[in-house]
């Protein structure tokens, strides 16, 4: 079991909490996490960060191998069952339906259910006709989830400055 981190999760760390210019230390961490095998992501998120032309797309198209996994055979099984399960539920709109299938957010629910993982994102489950939302996918298909504040709490993540010497 891996988290598996969505799209939004890096996006929003390079533009509020953890920008690369003052906190490089999440970064490394994501990195280190991942040369553990504790996280990773996949490579349609690598694919949506990768589209901008700013320093997370720079640093998304660096990251070596092993970091932005491939879909792979059994994937495909978790893949239907999301299709299945997005295509039965009467409650979206068939506009929501197509959205949630052509994006990243449904590789990153159909590979964390193959893979056991637990999801990292942003996202709240929400009732909305318009939109589906990943946490409303997993707690159906009961694939865990989390946000990653509570993801570096459970890995006792630490982004400490060094003391300076007196």
């Amino acid at each position: 079991m891996a988290y598996l981190i969505d799209t939004d999760i890096f996006i929003a760390a390079k533009n509020l909490h953890y920008g690369m210019d003052f906190c490089p230390a999440f970064w490394d961490w994501l990195i280190t996490a991942n040369k553990a095998g504790k996280l990773m992501s996949i490579d349609a998120v690598r694919d949506d960060l990768s589209d901008g032309d700013d320093e997370l797309a720079k640093w998304a198209k660096t990251i070596d191998g092993g970091f932005f996994v491939v879909p792979v055979e059994r994937d495909l099984v978790a893949m239907g069952q999301v299709t299945q399960w997005i295509n039965d539920h009467k409650t979206y709109s068939d506009a929501a339906k197509r959205t949630f299938l052509d994006c990243s957010d449904y590789f990153v629910v159909s590979q964390a259910l193959a893979g056991g993982h637990t999801v990292i994102t942003h996202e709240k489950p929400e009732n909305s006709v318009h939109r589906i939302k990943i946490p409303s996918v997993c707690v159906s298909l009961k694939v865990k989830y989390l946000t990653p504040w509570q993801m570096l709490r459970i890995e006792k993540a630490r982004f400490v400055l060094q003391r300076s010497p007196r």
